[in-house]
């Protein structure tokens, strides 16, 4: 627990690992049990056919709620699934108090239809501004973990985002069609242009992943969840990388921005890809 006169980056000093720790046991016992053997009644649909929960979403949130709640007593915890079942709980990210923000499983489409391509995701923040990340993607035993000021990891060897290639195409990962509105649409088209390739993303945690290693340049996201960004966008600024709104701002997890935004390689990216968007809305 962050005792008194202990600030949050003491408790990450001594704490870091046992978050660590919770994330791979909640991966261990609650989602890699059920991938690719999920029956029929383990998996649900909320807002619509292409927004699905499992058994494996929910009971993984528990058991972090549980784990990261012990270890930071005072804290709280919004997670997706919670959140989902009562939507004032996502106010305790605009709370005074630690929040811990959860995605137990990233990228759930591909987990049902048994794809590697699903994380989970866990970030600590404290008053809007996100101190340590997790990111973990227990098919492929990889482990991206970011603390603000002390870099991003990717199992242990530090990240590096780069700048992109000038000769090469853009590679930006956008929202999905599935999830964007008209006027999203309308804006995401500005990157339909010469030397921009996007795509349409999978798992946002891994495709911050992605941008904070290089692989990728950059997203275009229309939506807020802070579950989704959270982890990923500390990982990227970590590595060296910047995120914006269309308005020239940075991404804020409390909401209220300007939609799409970008994380990207480096902030003449983050520049040039809001510049795209804006002239496409």
């Amino acid at each position: 627990m962050i005792k008194d006169n202990e600030t949050i980056e003491e408790f990450l000093a001594q704490h870091a690992v046992d978050v660590e720790d919770a994330v791979r046991k909640a991966a261990a016992q609650e989602i890699m049990p059920r991938w690719r053997r999920l029956a029929d009644h383990e998996v649900d649909r909320k807002s619509g056919p292409h927004d699905l929960v499992t058994d494996a979403d929910r009971q993984a949130e528990l058991y972090l709620t549980e784990a990261l709640l012990a270890l930071l007593p005072g804290s709280v915890v919004v997670g997706e699934e919670a959140v989902h079942a009562n939507p004032a709980s996502y106010e305790g990210i605009r709370g005074e108090a630690p929040v811990w923000i959860v995605d137990p499983v990233d990228g759930t489409r591909q987990f049902v239809h048994g794809d590697t391509g699903f994380c989970t995701l866990v970030a600590l923040a404290l008053g809007g501004v996100v101190h340590a990340s997790w990111t973990f993607a227990p098919v492929r035993e990889e482990l991206a973990t970011a603390v603000r000021g002390q870099g991003a990891f990717l199992d242990g060897v530090r990240l590096h985002a780069g700048s992109p290639d000038p000769d090469r195409d853009l590679r930006v990962a956008t929202s999905h069609p599935d999830f964007t509105t008209d006027d999203q649409k309308r804006s995401l088209l500005g990157l339909r242009t010469d030397g921009v390739a996007p795509r349409a993303c999978g798992s946002a945690g891994l495709e911050y992943l992605a941008v904070a290693r290089g692989e990728s340049d950059a997203t275009a996201f229309c939506w807020e969840a802070a579950w989704d960004h959270a982890a990923g966008l500390l990982l990227v600024e970590e590595a060296g990388g910047a995120h914006l709104t269309r308005a020239g701002e940075p991404f804020r997890i409390t909401g209220g921005n300007d939609l799409p935004f970008t994380a990207a390689r480096d902030e003449a990216t983050a520049r040039r890809v809001t510049g795209l968007l804006s002239a496409g809305a």
